[in-house]
C-alpha cells in the first residue's frame, strides 16, 4: 500500500492499515518501513471478528487475520471488499482505485 499511498489516498479517503498485533510491534513496524498511512491495532480481534476475517486456526496459531481490504464509505457502508484465504496473496489495487473513483 505504502508503494501506492498518492494513488489511494486523498482529501477524500484515508487508508488505515489494521492488524491484531500489539500496537507496540506496529509502530516499530511503520517506523521500520517509513508507512505514511496509520496502523491500528486490533489486539482484541474485535474488527477483525466484525468483519468475518479471521482464520479460526492458520498452522498453529489461534486468531490470526485474513489479508483483507475495504473501501467504507463516509456512511459506513462497503462499497468493495476482498477477502482471501491465501495470506500471500495481495488485493487488486485497480479494483480499489476504481471503487474509489466510483464512490467519490
Amino acid at each position: 500500500m505504502q508503494a501506492n499511498i498518492a494513488s489511494l489516498q486523498n482529501d477524500d479517503t484515508q487508508v488505515v492499515g489494521i492488524s491484531v498485533d500489539s500496537p507496540f510491534s506496529l509502530d516499530a513496524w511503520a517506523a521500520k518501513e517509513g508507512y505514511e498511512f496509520p496502523l491500528l491495532s486490533d489486539f482484541n480481534k474485535e474488527v477483525a471478528a466484525t468483519y468475518d476475517s479471521l482464520y479460526p486456526e492458520l498452522l498453529v496459531f489461534k486468531g490470526v487475520a485474513k489479508r483483507t481490504a475495504f473501501v467504507i464509505d463516509k456512511n459506513g457502508v462497503i462499497q468493495y471488499a476482498w477477502l482471501n484465504d491465501d495470506p500471500g496473496t495481495l488485493p487488486d489495487l485497480d479494483e480499489i482505485k476504481a471503487c474509489l473513483q466510483q464512490c467519490g
